[in-house]
Order: structure tokens, then sequence, then C-alpha cells
């Protein structure tokens, strides 16, 4: 799966997983930019802040973890409806150049991982 913006130019994919052979889906996410850079806005609920992971390499942000379905046993229920995905995910954003993904600030509430990814040159909202 590969989700493109002309307007941005970002690129976010779905990466193979060589690891587990467990279900691997690819989360929600919001990319936009702001006066001081872009925001990243991608939709976990359910989730716990440990079973999240984030990655840099470059301008690439990875995104990882895992989902975990407390409120069922494994074999005991038959679905009627099954539309939450639960299991390993794992999503690769890229940024073009111009944003610092190194100065980047995340923060995960209400069921979103949000982060903050300023434009080289802003500092705290203030040009340097």
């Amino acid at each position: 799966m590969q989700k493109t913006s002309s307007d941005l130019n970002f690129t976010k994919r779905r990466q193979p997983m060589i690891r587990e052979p467990e279900t691997h889906w690819v989360p929600n996410t919001d990319v936009y930019v702001t006066d001081t850079g872009v925001v990243i806005k991608v939709e976990l609920s359910g989730m716990h802040r440990e079973d999240l992971e984030l990655e840099i390499e470059g301008q690439r942000m990875k995104i990882s973890g895992q989902r975990r379905d407390g409120c069922r046993t494994p074999g005991q229920c038959k679905f009627l409806v099954m539309e939450i995905n639960y299991g390993v995910f794992e999503s690769m954003i890229e940024l073009p150049a111009g944003y610092d993904l190194n100065l980047a600030k995340a923060a995960y509430q209400n069921g979103f991982l949000r982060i903050d990814v300023p434009r080289n040159g802003i500092i705290s909202g203030a040009e340097s």
C-alpha cells in the first residue's frame, strides 16, 4: 500500500514484514503542513505507549508496534463482524528535504500519536 500527496510530496508505505507471520496492518494517518513544520497524526486507539516504537533514518520515520486484543480468548469466539485491526503494524513515512526529523517531538494521547516535525532552521517556533 502506498499513499502519496502531491502537495507535500511525502510517501507512506507498508513495509514487508519478515520477522513474524502475524497480521500486519497500516494505521490511518494524517500529515499536514503548519507555519512551523509538518504534523503527523496516527490513529492508534487501544494502544499502550510502551507498545509503540519510532525510528528515524534520514528523512524517513518508521512507526511500528503491536495492538493487542485483551478482550477475547483465541479460538473461543466466532466473529459476526471484525473491523478492528490487531497485531503487528508498521508504517514508513518519508518527508521531503526541509524538515528536521531529528528535532521531532511525539505525544500519544486519546488514541492518537502526534508527531510535530519542525522545518529546518525553526526551533521552538522561532527561526534561527
